[in-house]
């Protein structure tokens, strides 16, 4: 009786009162609840249980494979793991079981694999669902697409997967075979559409084959692409045009030289405290620059540059030093560790005049 308040009077007999022993009471299997409640609400609210039962659930089994698909994206959004931590940690401690409505024991990582290989051929109509429904949910709108590309590397052989061989790895892992994962999302940041390359594929090589793959699940339009410089080129410009859509991305450093003149003139717009910008029509062209320049870019620009140029500089001491005392007489070798010193160090090298004099005894001469 002490879990009711001293002034109120419960009778004895009254049918709705249980009376516990509260010592005897115990915490016993403490389960995520809430999480696992919004994560199941939200899949359904995308519709997507009934996409899955019409996909995959054709097939009779222990537990439907629409329901091991919610179980796998569910632990995405709440605590994404591998197949075998769903099973041995994360799925055992949560109340899916109940709100599900599977059976104990059921879900283990050889059933989440198998579910993956089935949910995988349906990949193309799954994002045409998940556009649609998420445009009717939240009115986004699909005109401005931004794509880029990552890679993820196996540290095993993988030699049933013709597609992980080694390339550019950033994850700085190049002894590990890889591949490349291209990604395309609305401005809001919605996943479009993603497809796979082979780990060697150049960035600037799969623009073709994604805007044919988008207009084939979407249909042709007039889109934006953004992105970065690593994937322009004339060429993928060029189909973007032919395609009458248009482009924002970010001008390869080699092209910068052109606008030199208007990079030293003083007629910046301050958009943001830390933030310039111009912009540069082309005469005669159908493309237009907006440069941009910010606070912080100029200080990094900068201590990088000084970095490199102490070392540069460092460096030409040194072979100096090395032929002024006379330890270095041979002409031809002079001039081959001073185009070492150069080479390595190409990002300064226009800062530096060097020059080689012929001397009664050799010698670097060099300034900034």
């Amino acid at each position: 009786m002490k879990l009711f308040p001293s002034h109120v009077e419960v009778p004895d007999d009254d049918p709705q009162v249980a009376r516990v022993l509260v010592n005897r009471v115990r915490l016993e299997r403490t389960r995520q609840f809430g999480a696992c409640f919004l994560g199941w609400e939200l899949w359904k609210h995308l519709e997507l249980d009934r996409f899955f039962e019409q996909a995959v659930d054709d097939d009779p089994a222990e537990v439907a494979w629409s329901r091991v698909a919610a179980v796998l994206a569910i632990n995405r959004l709440c605590a994404p793991g591998s197949e075998l931590a769903v099973e041995e940690r994360w799925y055992p401690a949560t109340a899916l079981d109940a709100l599900l409505e599977i059976a104990e024991g059921k879900i283990n990582d050889t059933r989440l694999y198998r579910c993956l290989d089935r949910i995988l051929p349906h990949k193309t109509k799954l994002e045409q669902h998940l556009k649609q429904r998420y445009g009717e949910l939240f009115g986004a709108e699909f005109d401005v697409l931004l794509y880029d590309l990552t890679s993820t590397y196996v540290e095993g052989a993988a030699e049933k997967n013709p597609m992980m061989v080694r390339g550019y790895s950033r994850d700085h892992r190049p002894d590990c075979e890889q591949m490349v994962i291209a990604l395309i999302v609305n401005s809001e940041g919605f996943p479009f559409s993603y497809e796979t390359f082979d780990g060697n594929r150049a960035d600037v090589s799969t623009m073709e084959t994604i805007l044919r793959m988008v207009e084939r699940k979407y249909g042709k339009a007039r889109r934006i692409w953004v992105f970065d410089r690593g994937i322009v080129s004339e060429e993928n410009l060029a189909a973007i045009r032919k395609r009458g859509g248009q482009y924002l991305v970010g001008t390869p450093r080699r092209q910068m030289k052109r606008f030199e003149a208007e990079l030293l003139k003083e007629d910046w717009t301050q958009v943001r405290p830390d933030v310039e910008v111009k912009r540069v029509a082309i005469p005669q062209g159908n493309e237009t620059y907006i440069l941009c320049r910010t606070t912080g870019r100029k200080e990094k620009e900068r201590a990088i540059r000084k970095r490199f140029s102490t070392r540069m500089e460092e460096a030409l001491r040194r072979l100096q030093t090395t032929i002024a005392e006379g330890r270095l007489k041979d002409r031809n070798k002079m001039e081959r560790r001073l185009g070492k010193i150069q080479a390595r160090h190409s990002q300064v090298n226009d800062l530096f005049e060097v020059t080689l004099r012929d001397t009664p005894q050799a010698y670097v001469w060099f300034g900034r």
